[in-house]
């Protein structure tokens, strides 16, 4: 089964915006085991503390990144299940983004939408955006 790690830098401060995570990690895990870390700082200590598998694919939310639809974004997603990658990690940086040094480790780069969001609520987006791409490859009536 494909591990999901989402990586937010800073804490989600918002009770009603960690509410909203929570719900759609649980969600998820009906299909992935998914996990959130959040790093207090983008420091060089932090970025030391992030151990990615080999082989893992780090994906980055950037605003420069590629944008992807509903669909588009399921079925890359189920691309990447189907050949058997075993940890997805996501990077979802505060409102200065990464440093850096944790950029660079970023092997894909995706933006969630041309307008901007804060922080917290893009990790919102990540979130139900997952989950809808899981209810897409199921076929579950969620997705319509």
């Amino acid at each position: 089964m494909m591990r999901i790690r989402l990586i937010f830098l800073g804490k989600t401060r918002r009770g009603e915006i960690r509410a909203l995570v929570e719900d759609y990690l649980a969600r998820i895990r009906r299909f992935a085991q998914v996990e959130t870390i959040e790093l207090r700082d983008g420091s060089a200590a932090a970025a030391r503390k992030l151990e990615f598998e080999p082989g893992a694919t780090v994906v980055l939310l950037d605003a420069a990144g590629k944008q992807l639809s509903s669909e588009s974004f399921a079925k890359w997603l189920g691309e990447l299940r189907d050949r058997g990658t075993r940890e997805l990690i996501f990077l979802c940086g505060d409102a200065d983004g990464f440093p850096e040094a944790i950029r660079r480790r970023a092997t894909t780069k995706i933006s969630l939408s041309s307008l901007t969001f804060s922080h917290e609520l893009a990790r919102v987006m990540l979130a139900e955006q997952l989950y809808r791409a899981f209810t897409i490859l199921a076929g579950h009536p969620y997705a319509k």
